[in-house]
């Protein structure tokens, strides 16, 4: 068998396998071929029907980045009047190993044939969790554009370029754009568009805020905050959606806050989820102290907590404790 028997021959989007013969051996793989990011292949296994293989070569791009495939795949009869049996169209399909597409043929083939993939599209998945980007095209364009757009909207806050308004920080001062503010925030918005001493004066008084958390918050807004900031000002940031009505913020923190309580910080976070009405982490604080007995762990603080705490709070947490020894 020469190894013309195992190429693929594609062009940007299709591949074309032919297989001249069969019946002398009941299974056989493709080489490689290369369609987008992916090496593929092709297999085809012969017992009492014709099972038919795609999927894309182990590498660590396929663990983890695999290819959401849409594709129309046949068999064609090459000999005499050309002969198509079509699978259904395939769509939005993650691939990842040779068990995830696999096509049973019972009409019995005999002779030569072609195996004809035509992918529609591939996509990956987006890093931040929106829909699946194409790898092809306008979704490429895209994802390239907003990347750019993004890093050049970084370096106008970093560089300084063009700002107009000043943010006064309880340590220090910082330049930002107003327009950025406005449409990252009703509550900036309104500063700016109404005659107020902040559109007076160009200037927006934070005081609450060190000039580090303050950064923090400038740089989620201009979309370039790193994760180690992110976490180090979690709590300055909550405190920041609040108060300017940033609600992707808002959830932002909402959600990480929730990813790593502990007994050294689970009182502080069920007082902050009081506070700012976040009532996921309220229920899950109070269920890692009474379900869990952590409490236990805990006394000192959690009489010092009892003791200053909000009322209301208390009652709460009064209240779990008395369903869960009910289920004793």
């Amino acid at each position: 068998m020469t190894d013309s028997a195992y190429k693929v021959d594609t062009t940007s989007r299709l591949a074309q396998w032919r297989i001249d013969n069969l019946a002398s051996c009941t299974y056989r793989k493709s080489d490689p071929f290369k369609i987008g990011k992916w090496n593929w292949h092709l297999s085809v296994e012969k017992n009492r029907v014709l099972f038919v293989k795609l999927y894309p070569e182990i590498s660590n791009l396929t663990r983890d980045n695999p290819p959401i495939a849409s594709f129309i795949i046949r068999v064609v009869s090459s000999v005499g009047d050309r002969k198509y049996l079509t699978h259904p169209e395939i769509r939005d399909k993650v691939i990842k190993s040779n068990d995830d597409f696999v096509w049973a043929i019972e009409v019995p083939l005999t002779g030569k044939f072609i195996i004809d993939v035509e992918f529609l599209d591939l996509k990956t998945a987006s890093p931040n969790g929106e829909e699946p980007c194409s790898i092809w095209a306008g979704g490429f364009t895209q994802q390239r554009s907003n990347a750019t757009a993004l890093d050049t909207l970084g370096k106008m806050l970093t560089e300084g370029i063009h700002t107009d308004i000043t943010i006064n920080a309880a340590d220090g001062s910082i330049g930002a754009h107003r327009a950025v503010l406005a449409a990252r925030s009703p509550v900036f918005r309104s500063m700016f568009s109404h005659n107020l001493k902040e559109k007076e004066l160009s200037t927006v008084n934070i005081q609450d805020m060190s000039i580090e958390a303050c950064q923090a918050l400038l740089n989620y807004l201009y979309g370039i905050i790193k994760n180690d900031e992110f976490l180090m000002h979690r709590l300055a940031l909550l405190h920041a959606a609040d108060k300017y009505d940033i609600s992707d913020l808002r959830e932002a923190c909402h959600e990480s806050l929730l990813e790593d309580i502990d007994t050294k910080n689970v009182l502080e976070r069920l007082q902050n989820a009081s506070l700012f009405r976040l009532m996921k982490l309220k229920m899950t604080c109070i269920r890692y102290l009474v379900k869990f007995g952590k409490v236990f762990e805990i006394r000192d603080d959690f009489n010092c907590f009892l003791q200053n705490a909000d009322r209301d709070l208390i009652a709460e947490v009064f209240h779990e404790v008395l369903d869960a020894w009910k289920g004793f």
